[in-house]
């Protein structure tokens, strides 16, 4: 597989208003996506709820997402666990079910159980040893086990397996810029996260693009396009229209935004969240809404 550049949208896990899966509105997120120019998708990342999923709905969930895409762009899986066992389990079994690229945390589990350097390299190690595809490491605020931009490195390096990294954390292009000048080559597909809100530092300190929601996917595949094309300037105000859009779903709604914005667009029908999520405020979701109409966004009129 060649390596993947652009907008790579988190997939929301879709239910109706009885928190039951939707796998009918689930295939018409990948159709939207498809068509939004995505470079790829990620299924059961933290966007996609898969902390409120059993595993047998992430089967599902992930079956019917791969299933969908058929092949018309690549998917990649988040398979995060503590154990080793169970992640590189969950890897194996996202592999045998078409993903592309599997991406996972390292392990923690709350604020206060973290793995050392030692057992951080064990454990992707381990993940490695059970498939044949890539891994992209996400460097996330959710996992308090740290990881440096050495330690980054030194994965790509030891493990051929890595050769991606999420990275979205605070000063995410510092951290990109020093693992694209350790790693190389060996770490080709650097990305940024937090919906694209530092995108365009990230892009100079060397990034191939973001994994960002599935809110606007067809402004930040414009963006990055023109950023990769040397067209800079264009890409910068591509960017910066859509950045009070970004900065009220990162701050205001989070993985909310996008599921009321589907359902107001009629991609879906529910923008459920399973409980003990709270639902967005009445007035904010008025406000995001039109805000996304004076963006244009593509989710409210691709239906």
């Amino acid at each position: 597989m060649s390596l993947i550049r652009g907008a790579i949208p988190v997939v929301p896990t879709v239910f109706n208003d009885e928190h039951e899966l939707d796998c009918a509105g689930q295939r018409r997120v990948v159709d939207f996506l498809v068509d939004a120019r995505s470079a790829a998708i990620c299924a059961m990342a933290n966007y996609s709820e898969q902390f409120s999923l059993t595993d047998t709905e992430r089967d599902v969930v992930v079956e019917t997402t791969i299933d969908q895409a058929a092949g018309r762009i690549p998917v990649c899986v988040a398979t995060s666990h503590y154990s080793a066992r169970v992640a590189a389990e969950r890897s194996r079994r996202a592999q045998e079910q078409g993903a592309a690229l599997v991406m996972l945390m390292p392990p923690f589990v709350g604020a206060s159980v973290t793995v050392d350097e030692r057992g951080v390299v064990e454990y992707f190690t381990r993940v490695a040893e059970a498939i044949d595809i890539p891994i992209m490491i996400q460097d996330a605020p959710m996992s308090p086990t740290p990881l440096s931009a050495e330690l980054l490195a030194r994965l790509a390096r030891t493990i051929p397996h890595v050769q991606y990294a999420k990275i979205e954390v605070a000063h995410a292009a510092d951290k990109i810029r020093r693992v694209h000048q350790m790693a190389g080559e060996d770490m080709p597909g650097l990305y940024d996260g937090e919906e694209a809100v530092t995108l365009i530092p990230d892009l100079l300190a060397g990034a191939q693009g973001t994994m960002s929601s599935s809110m606007i996917p067809e402004i930040l595949a414009e963006a990055i396009r023109l950023f990769h094309d040397g067209e800079r300037d264009a890409a910068q105000g591509v960017w910066e229209d859509a950045l009070p859009l970004i900065q009220f779903e990162n701050r205001q709604c989070g993985l909310r935004a996008t599921k009321i914005l589907l359902k107001e667009g009629g991609i879906i029908g529910s923008d459920a969240t399973r409980s003990p999520m709270r639902t967005v405020h009445p007035d904010t979701r008025v406000q995001l809404i039109e805000l996304a109409k004076r963006k244009n966004a593509l989710i409210l009129r691709w239906a």
